[in-house]
């Protein structure tokens, strides 16, 4: 009773305790999140858009590694919202995930959910967002994730750090978005305009002077910790006249290796150090879409943040400005991520899975369905569909987690193929009509605890090939290998990387391409992987593990926390 009593007053104080018997306590920090709306003005007007806390992007987490917080989140938005911890493997704690009616109904109107974020061994950068519907376009922001106490970067440390968070902008409110391609089964509008942390820069009306400008001393190294939040495009990202080392992707360290530029997928993180080298002047820093398929109607703008050097100098009229990738430049695109290395040393070994017990081969593709009277926005007036095996995924009508950990019958199947379905040349040009209309249902993958899992992703050219940034729940993986065209299983397994494979929650399966990656499955739950353009998210191309229970408690799921939302 005395220790109830303790731990109660401890909690109105800000902290929650966790308590081994009575003996020995650990406080927990505490954060409250708000989800409310809140009036912007971007691109010379004002709209009402759902942020936390009043924020856009919102407020920047930050934790050390090994860490646990409590985040109360509650809901005075006008629709149902979830939140999401990116990249954040949580482990035997799927309750806290996110994704909307995979580990959790949706908040309400009105209603709050306090979810525990369990950090283990990520460090670097993640990032948290809404995962219903698109309503992480404004409801986002940032993870940092130092070391432990007493340990320091595996390079210099740096002078200062920034986050970088890439987005989009419309005009038009996003739920709104979000409904009127739902309902005529089209592509969505392209965005108005992308961001660099909330700004759209000076190439934007009514934008230049609230241009973000990153401040820097000549001579002194910063790191930037680059998010890329867009709703539905890859970016390509540079600094005029400066060159970035990349030292970290998806809270992992890589081998650093310099480059002009960067490729971002949405969802994924990258650690970037530059060095303030140059004559002190303005220097435009620059995103841009990448768009590997043909025909894809993109936003063809850029958005530009400034560097600005500090000191008295004169500087030019108008900064230089970076010379980026062309939007449809594969070649540079799959050559930054394919440089990805992990650090592979002996302070951040890498376990890699040799013996393969569950190998799975995944065809990703956007298909259509019929529409009645050919009256939907899709090709040929049917309506589009995306799949992942040829299945496109339909949300049940209770979160999946639930379903599964009360044995809830009917929410959903269990025989997620293993293989496609149907074999054709994947990436072949005009390929039969037939084949573009997928099955709908709600199947999961079940996996064995412990089960080494090798996933053999294989990008479709069925209605518009297209490039697949594919994001895990409560996993990292190891990128061991990829490749244009169609896998070859004789061949293609002969150049995996398994020496420094780089460890990721996000990797872009390159148009009309494969990419290969490698896990254990050693986190029980219910746990989401679906593509991170949202546009394909929406249409069906997702699916769900199963992790089934190992033996001893500390191989099972936790207990469901109080007050999940209900459906």
């Amino acid at each position: 009773m005395l220790a109830m009593k303790i731990l109660i007053s401890l909690q109105l104080l800000g902290l929650t305790l966790l308590c081994v018997g009575i003996f020995h306590c650990q406080a927990w920090p505490r954060y409250t999140f708000v989800v409310e709306e809140t009036p912007y003005r971007r691109l010379c007007s004002t709209k009402n858009i759902l942020t936390v806390n009043g924020q856009f992007p919102g407020p920047t987490l930050y934790v050390r590694k090994g860490d646990t917080i409590i985040v109360d989140v509650y809901n005075k938005g006008n629709r149902n919202i979830t939140i999401h911890w990116h990249g954040v493997k949580q482990p035997r704690n799927p309750w806290s995930d996110g994704p909307n009616y995979i580990t959790q109904c949706p908040i309400q109107p009105g209603g709050s959910f306090t979810q525990t974020i369990i950090f283990s061994s990520e460090e670097g950068t993640l990032w948290w967002h809404a995962h219903s519907e698109w309503d992480r376009a404004t409801v986002h922001g940032a993870i940092v994730i130092y070391p432990n106490k007493g340990a320091t970067y595996p390079f210099p440390k740096p002078h200062a750090e920034f986050p970088i968070i890439l987005g989009e902008w419309w005009k038009e409110d996003i739920g709104q978005l979000y409904n009127e391609t739902i309902q005529n089964g089209g592509d969505p509008n392209i965005s108005n305009a992308f961001l660099i942390n909330g700004q759209p820069g000076d190439l934007y009306p009514c934008s230049k002077p609230d241009t973000f400008k990153l401040m820097v001393d000549y001579g002194k190294t910063y790191l930037l910790r680059l998010i890329n939040s867009a709703v539905q495009e890859i970016l390509f990202f540079s600094i005029a006249n400066h060159k970035v080392t990349v030292v970290g992707s998806d809270a992992s360290y890589t081998k650093p290796f310099s480059s002009d530029y960067v490729t971002i997928s949405p969802g994924q993180t990258i650690d970037l150090l530059f060095t303030a080298d140059q004559t002190p002047n303005h220097y435009y820093i620059a995103a841009k879409a990448y768009v590997g398929g043909a025909g894809i109607v993109y936003d063809n703008t850029t958005t530009t943040a400034i560097l600005k050097y500090n000191g008295n100098y004169t500087s030019t009229s108008t900064p230089s400005f970076p010379n980026l990738p062309s939007h449809n430049d594969t070649k540079a695109s799959v050559h930054f991520t394919g440089s990805l290395r992990s650090l592979a040393d002996k302070n951040h070994p890498i376990d890699v899975p040799r013996k393969i017990t569950t190998s799975l081969f995944y065809t990703l593709s956007v298909n259509t369905l019929p529409c009645l009277k050919h009256s939907c926005a899709g090709p040929n007036g049917t309506r589009l569909a995306a799949s992942v095996n040829n299945i496109s995924f339909v949300d049940p009508s209770i979160d999946i987690l639930q379903a599964y950990y009360y044995h809830v019958n009917g929410a959903f199947g269990t025989r997620f193929p293993n293989f496609p379905p149907l074999l054709f040349n994947f990436t072949a040009q005009n390929l039969p009509l037939y084949l573009q209309t997928p099955k709908q249902g709600t199947e999961v993958k079940i996996l064995k605890y412990n089960a080494t899992v090798e996933i053999v992703f294989q990008g479709t050219n069925l209605v518009a090939g297209d490039d697949h940034p594919m994001h895990l729940h409560g996993f990292s993986f190891y990128v061991v290998g990829w490749g244009l065209g169609n896998f070859d299983e004789d061949k293609d397994p002969l150049t995996y990387n398994l020496v420094d494979p780089p460890l990721q929650n996000t990797i872009a399966v390159p148009v009309n391409g494969w990419t290969t990656i490698r896990f254990k499955a050693d986190n029980p739950g219910v746990w989401f992987m679906h593509c991170h353009l949202d546009r394909h998210m929406s249409w069906g191309m997702d699916m769900t593990f199963i992790v089934k229970n190992g033996k001893g408690l500390g191989a099972k799921i936790l207990p469901p926390p109080p007050g999940m939302p209900p459906c």
